[in-house]
C-alpha cells in the first residue's frame, strides 16, 4: 500500500468560490442570528440552465418562498414549463386531499423521462457531449459515454426489452452493481413506460426475492458478480436462489461483468451482449408519451416494522422536482462535473447521480468502488481524476475518511471542487467542519440536504453562496415547501422545541402510495396529523426559523422526563478527538425510564480504557448537561450498518434491552459478523454493572 505524505500535494490550490459565512456561535452551533452571505459576483450575473437565476440573497428568497406558498400552482407550473419537455401540455397542475389521501400533480400532461434525460439533448448542441462518467473498482476500468452513444444504447436496450415482452406497466427489477448498463435499463424501461424497480446489490436473496414477490416482477437484470474493494462478489446466485418462488419472473438477463462462473437457466436467462447484440434492435426507438401520473419506479424502503415499503413515484412530479432540486440545491453549470457518491440503487443515486444531472443535459460521476480501497485517497483522487465541481456524499463516509487521518487528504488537488453536499443522516458540526474546511479548504459552499425516500428530491437545505450557514442546521425549506413543527397534540411546536417535522402541502416529487397498500399509504404518512404528511423525523426551529433535524423519533430518550435526541448525543460524541464514530440508544431503567447506552468507536490509534470511558462521560456532560450522562459507554470496533452506510440502530436497540433472539431481518447489514462481539461486550458491560 502507498504511504502517504504532505510532500505529495500536487499543484494545491485554493478554490476561488466564495461561500456563505458563519459566525463563531454559528459555527459551534450556539442558537444565534445566522451571518450574511456574500455572493460571489459570478453567482450574481449568470443565469444559468434552462433560464434559471439563482436567488441572490435572503430577502429574494423571502419573497419568492411567499409566492411559492400562496401560488403553488403558478410556482411548479412554471417550473415544470421550463425544465421538461411535454408533448402534451396538463390540463390542471394540481388536485389533492391529503385526508384521502390522493394527490395529481400536471394531470392529463404526457412526457416520457427517457426522452427528457436522452433525446432533446440529442437533438440539440449537446449531442456529443459527455453524459455518464464512469470508473470501475479497478482502477484503469473506465467508460465514457457522451449522450449520443447513451442513446444509442437506451434504445437497443428498450427495443430488446420489448422483443422479450416487456410492456407499459410491467415491472422489471434491477439487481445490478454500479455499472453504466445499470442507467441504460432504467432510461430503457422508461423510454417504453415499464416500471423500474431497483433492489440495491448488496442485499441478500431473502431481501430481493420478498422485494421481486411483493411487485409481481416480469424481468430480473443482474450481473455474473460485482466488484467491491478488489474483492468479486456474486449475484446472479442470488438471483438463481430468490427465483426459486418467483413464479411471475419470466426472463432474466445476466451482464457479464466479472467472467465468474455462471450458471445460466434454459429458456429464462440469457446474457445482455446477446441481446444486445441483435441487429434488428431499432436503435432510434421513440419514447412511448406517458401520462404524468403514470407510474415511473418502484423503490423499496425499510419500515419501522421490518418489512421493506414499495414507494411508488410517478413520471411528471418527479422528474420536475428531480430537476429542479438539482438545478437549485448544485448551482448546476452547463461545465459541471457532477458526483454523487450514493449507489444508483438508492433514491439519492436515482435523484442526484441520474435523473436530476441527464434531466439538465450536465456531466455524472459514477463510481463502482468505495472510499478506502486500494488507499482512504480514492475519493480523492476521483475528484482530481475528472476534475469533479459538485460533490454529493454522506457523513458516514466523511467520517471514516476523517478517521483515516488528513494526510490521505492532501495528497490530492481539489481545487476544482466549487460545492460540497451533505446526505443520508444529520451531519455533526465537528464533521461538518472538518468536510468544509478539509475537503473544500474552508472557502466553498456546503449545503446539508434533508429529505428521504418518500419526498423524492431535497426539501430543506441551503441555497449555495444565499444561505448562511449554521453547522448542523439544514437551514430553511426549499421555496415551495411548506413545513411546520408540531408538538405531540399537533399543535405548533415554541422556538427551539423538540417536536414532529410535517408538511402541510403536496410537492410535485412526493411518493403516491405504498405499491399494493393504500392502507398503509395512509396510516404511515396521513393518520396522526390529518390534513399533513407525516415524516417521522423530530426538528426543531431556532428563533431565525433554521431547522435542525434530530433523526427518526423513535431515536428520542426520555431520562427523568428530559428527552435527548440520538443525533445530538452522537453529535457530542463524535466531537471528542478521540471518537470516530458513535451511536447511542435508550435502555430501559425502573427509575429513570431510561436511560442512555452509548456504543462507541474509538480512532485506530486509541486504546479502549477505563480512563478514556470516563473522559467521554464528562464530556458528553458538559457539551448537553448533567442529566445527559450516559449509564453506559460500550467500546466496539464496528456499529452495525447497511451497506447504504447507515447504522442499524433497530439492532442496537434490541441488544440493550435484552431481546438477543429477536434481533430481527439482518440481511442487509454490510458487517454482519460485529453482532457476535456486540452482544458478548454488551453482557459484560452490564453483567459487571449489576455486581457493583
Amino acid at each position: 500500500m502507498v504511504q502517504p505524505t504532505k510532500n505529495g500535494v500536487k499543484g494545491k490550490t485554493k478554490n476561488s468560490s466564495q461561500t456563505q459565512q458563519t459566525t463563531p456561535q454559528a459555527a459551534s452551533g450556539q442558537k444565534t442570528g445566522a451571518a450574511k452571505a456574500t455572493p460571489p459576483a459570478s453567482h450574481k450575473a449568470g443565469t444559468r440552465k434552462n433560464g434559471y437565476k439563482p436567488l441572490a440573497s435572503m430577502e429574494e428568497y423571502e419573497a419568492v418562498a411567499k409566492k411559492a406558498l400562496e401560488d403553488p400552482e403558478g410556482y411548479w407550473g412554471e417550473r415544470a414549463k421550463s425544465l421538461l419537455h411535454w408533448f402534451k401540455p396538463w390540463e390542471k397542475t394540481l388536485s389533492y386531499d391529503f385526508n384521502e389521501p390522493r394527490v395529481e400533480w400536471f394531470a392529463g400532461g404526457k412526457l416520457n423521462a427517457s426522452y427528457n434525460c436522452i433525446d432533446r439533448h440529442v437533438e440539440g448542441p449537446r449531442r456529443n457531449k459527455v453524459a455518464l462518467i464512469w470508473q470501475g473498482d479497478p482502477e484503469d476500468d473506465v467508460r465514457i459515454w457522451t449522450y449520443q452513444m447513451l442513446y444509442d444504447r437506451v434504445c437497443r436496450c428498450a427495443s430488446a426489452l420489448k422483443n422479450i415482452g416487456v410492456r407499459k406497466g410491467d415491472r422489471v427489477v434491477l439487481y445490478l452493481p454500479m455499472i453504466p448498463e445499470a442507467v441504460v435499463v432504467m432510461l430503457a424501461c422508461a423510454r417504453i413506460g415499464a416500471v423500474h424497480v431497483f433492489v440495491f446489490a448488496g442485499f441478500s436473496a431473502a431481501s430481493a426475492q420478498s422485494r421481486i414477490q411483493d411487485c409481481e416482477a416480469k424481468v430480473v437484470i443482474t450481473a455474473d458478480g460485482m466488484f467491491r474493494a478488489g474483492r468479486v462478489m456474486p449475484l446472479k446466485a442470488n438471483i438463481d436462489e430468490a427465483l426459486k418462488d418467483c413464479p411471475t419472473v419470466r426472463r432474466v438477463i445476466v451482464v457479464n461483468r466479472t467472467n465468474m462462473s455462471t450458471s445460466m437457466k434454459e429458456r429464462r436467462d440469457i446474457w445482455w451482449r446477446d441481446l444486445m447484440a441483435d441487429r434488428s434492435l431499432n436503435a432510434r426507438l421513440p419514447a412511448v408519451p406517458m401520462d404524468a401520473e403514470d407510474l415511473l419506479f418502484i423503490l423499496y424502503t425499510s419500515g419501522s416494522t421490518g418489512k421493506p415499503k414499495g414507494v411508488m413515484h410517478t413520471t411528471g412530479g418527479y422528474l420536475t422536482y428531480a430537476a429542479h432540486t438539482t438545478q437549485a440545491i448544485f448551482d448546476t453549470r452547463e461545465e459541471d462535473v457532477h458526483w454523487c457518491t450514493a449507489d444508483v440503487g438508492w433514491i439519492t443515486g436515482h435523484t442526484y447521480a441520474l435523473y436530476g444531472p441527464l434531466l439538465l443535459g450536465g456531466t455524472t460521476v459514477l463510481f463502482e468502488g468505495g472510499p478506502r480501497w486500494p488507499d482512504p485517497d480514492r475519493y480523492w483522487q476521483i475528484i482530481e481524476k475528472f476534475r469533479v465541481n459538485t460533490f454529493y456524499t454522506a457523513p458516514t463516509a466523511i467520517r471514516i475518511l476523517i478517521r483515516e487521518g488528513d494526510e490521505w487528504l492532501e495528497r490530492s488537488d481539489r481545487s476544482s471542487l466549487r460545492l460540497l453536499g451533505s446526505v443520508g443522516e444529520p451531519i455533526d458540526p465537528e464533521t461538518w467542519h472538518w468536510y468544509r474546511d478539509k475537503v473544500g479548504d474552508g472557502n466553498i459552499p456546503l449545503v446539508d440536504t434533508w429529505w428521504q425516500t418518500e419526498t423524492g428530491g431535497i426539501m430543506i437545505s441551503p441555497l449555495p453562496f444565499t444561505t448562511p450557514l449554521k453547522p448542523g442546521s439544514a437551514t430553511k425549506p426549499l421555496p415551495g415547501i411548506d413545513v411546520s413543527v408540531v408538538r405531540e397534540d399537533g399543535k405548533p411546536a415554541k422556538v427551539n422545541e423538540e417536536g414532529h417535522l410535517v408538511i402541510n402541502k403536496p410537492w410535485p416529487g412526493m411518493l403516491r402510495g405504498i405499491f399494493g397498500d393504500p392502507a398503509k399509504f395512509k396510516e404511515n404518512y396521513f393518520s396522526r396529523f390529518p390534513g399533513r404528511y407525516l415524516s417521522g423525523d423530530g426538528v426543531r426551529m431556532d428563533e431565525d426559523g433554521y431547522l435542525w433535524l434530530l433523526g427518526r423519533l423513535d431515536d428520542v430518550i426520555n431520562v427523568s422526563g428530559h428527552r435527548f435526541s440520538t443525533a445530538e448525543m452522537e453529535a457530542a460524541f463524535n466531537a471528542h478527538p478521540s471518537v470516530a464514530e458513535s451511536s447511542v440508544v435508550g435502555m430501559a431503567h425502573p427509575v429513570k425510564g431510561e436511560v442512555i447506552y452509548a456504543f462507541v468507536q474509538l480512532n485506530a490509534d486509541e486504546k479502549a480504557t477505563e480512563s478514556i470511558r470516563s473522559e467521554l462521560r464528562k464530556w458528553v456532560r458538559r457539551e448537553i448537561g448533567p442529566i445527559a450522562s450516559p449509564e453506559y459507554i460500550q467500546f466496539t470496533e464496528g456499529l452495525p450498518k447497511t451497506r447504504s452506510g447507515k447504522i442499524m440502530r433497530r439492532v442496537l436497540r434490541k441488544i440493550v434491552s435484552g431481546q438477543i433472539d429477536e434481533l430481527g431481518d439482518l440481511t442487509t447489514l454490510s458487517n454482519p459478523d460485529v453482532i457476535d462481539s456486540l452482544v458478548e461486550e454488551y453482557e459484560r458491560l452490564v453483567g459487571m454493572s449489576s455486581m457493583r
